[in-house]
């Protein structure tokens, strides 16, 4: 998707914002002058009420160059901000994006430029799509929208705006789309590594770790989890040093890139396993970020590490009963070979605080389907030994619009993971506080190192979500948290 910056419409669609109660916004009462009234006639014999997220298609009147109107609703006016913008031009992509209509100009009735540049990336997000493989798509069901033209009075100081964040941040996200949504037989721990090796093109310092390494290292909680695959597990290394000081503690960020989990010999049930090919979403935010801090020059030293494997049924497969060896020399007990990314994790958070000495570490993983029950898919929830890192966490989140929610750490719920014949066990008790016991096993292989989880379990894998800026599954969650995470607090 081609995004431009212009100061009048040229595009064979025209958007334009109303507010609640039918109120023209001040470009859509020139559109309305312009054709008689005809405007607020068709607003006025439809259902459509200026309320947020609402659109209203109509074919344009014969004395305008265009040939079609959207009008979109943006709300009560004194709450519009960028955020609002952003999904509501998602909104009149998502409308056009099959129409027949090739460049829409949208007039989102700022002056701006950081509101027309989120409308660019509103507009980018939801013209995402995964058609790789759709190889007999009849043409009227492909995307004829291919460029979106935002309207704005400064179009110099909106193109800078753009390209100096948000384009990276929109490459970013839809990498990571990516990457969840392809298919697990093409996208592999090997594979993967390499797709990861490939953004050195982009500025990244990019190293990998193979099964021999993770051996002599003593990772036997990461590599337990993939004996049962064909694919040799994978340690991915990315890092970007855009910091003036190149030798200042980097910011580190961790990822789960479980590339297909059958829940091992605990086998999951056969209905929605193919879903599983998405258990890598937080390796895949962590990629997505660094693309983003790589694309925009961030000035910033950041690490970014994702531990791949494949948790498969097989004759050398890890059983329930067995006890690893982390590379922390903490020994874990496995009771559910399905309870696999906090043994991945365990392994990459250690190396993490072990050889980057990090300012701090946040992680990202599809953790526990525990987290879907306490907060659905509107929040990801959020462990933490750090109150400060925590505050900044909501605070990011709510200015990206990927919320999350803080959910208690505490010695009780500790204790569920000890284990009376190794030093702890890979689950909790039971069904209770099951997001809780998994953060509680991460948090010892941490150390003293101000530490996030981050569990996207119901945020990065979301088929039934009513944002336009969202596809049918993998959502790139997190590049645009962690991206506003950074922007706003430690970049100097």
């Amino acid at each position: 998707m081609k995004i431009q910056f212009s100061a009048a419409p040229t595009g064979d669609a025209v958007a334009v914002p109303v507010y609640s109660g039918k109120t023209l916004s001040a470009a859509a009462k020139r559109l309305d002058e312009s054709t008689s009234g005809q405007i607020n006639r068709a607003i006025q014999a439809s259902r459509f009420t200026g309320a947020v997220g609402q659109t209203l298609e109509i074919v344009a009147p014969s004395n305008l160059e265009t040939g079609r109107v959207v009008l979109f609703g943006l709300g009560d006016q004194a709450k519009v901000d960028a955020t609002l913008i952003e999904r509501c031009t998602a909104g009149v992509v998502k409308t056009l994006l099959e129409s027949g209509v090739s460049l829409v100009s949208i007039n989102i009735d700022s002056d701006e430029p950081a509101c027309a540049a989120r409308a660019g990336l509103g507009a980018r997000l939801a013209a995402y799509r995964y058609d790789e493989f759709r190889t007999t798509l009849k043409d009227d069901k492909k995307p004829s929208l291919n460029s979106v033209q935002i309207i704005t009075p400064k179009v110099g100081e909106a193109e800078a705006e753009w390209e100096a964040h948000w384009a990276a941040v929109a490459d970013g996200v839809e990498l990571a789309r990516d990457l969840v949504m392809a298919p697990p037989n093409m996208l592999h721990p090997e594979s993967y590594a390499d797709s990861a090796k490939a953004l050195e093109g982009e500025g990244l310092e990019v190293e990998i770790l193979g099964e021999e390494e993770m051996l002599e290292l003593g990772m036997g909680a990461l590599l337990g989890v993939g004996q049962g695959s064909i694919r040799e597990s994978q340690i991915v290394i990315m890092r970007w040093n855009g910091a003036e000081d190149k030798d200042a503690q980097p910011l580190a960020f961790v990822g789960k890139g479980v590339t297909f989990d059958t829940g091992g010999i605990s086998l999951k049930p056969g209905d929605g396993m193919d879903e599983m090919k998405g258990d890598m979403g937080g390796s895949a935010a962590v990629v997505g970020l660094m693309r983003a801090l790589a694309g925009r020059k961030a000035k910033v030293n950041a690490v970014g590490v994702i531990g791949l494997v494949e948790n498969m049924p097989d004759g050398n497969a890890q059983r329930p009963g067995d006890i690893v060896t982390s590379m922390s020399g903490q020994t874990i007990e496995i009771l559910n070979t399905d309870a696999e990314g906090r043994l991945v994790l365990a392994d990459a958070l250690w190396y993490t605080q072990d050889r980057f000495k990090p300012k701090f570490i946040i992680d990202l993983a599809t953790l526990t389907g525990a987290i879907l029950i306490s907060l659905g898919q509107e929040h990801a929830g959020i462990f933490s030994n750090n109150d400060e890192l925590a505050e900044r966490l909501d605070k990011a989140g709510k200015a990206s619009d990927e919320t999350v929610w803080r959910m208690p750490l505490g010695e009780a719920y500790d204790r569920q993971i000890d284990s009376k014949i190794a030093d702890m066990k890979n689950m909790g008790e039971g069904r209770l506080a099951g997001s809780i016991a998994a953060a509680q096993f991460l948090q010892r292989f941490v150390n003293k190192t101000p530490w996030v989880h981050i569990d996207i379990a119901g945020t990065g894998m979301n088929g039934k979500s009513k944002d336009p800026r969202q596809p049918v599954f993998g959502t790139g969650y997190g590049v645009r948290l962690l991206d506003r995470f950074v922007r706003d607090y430690y970049e100097n």
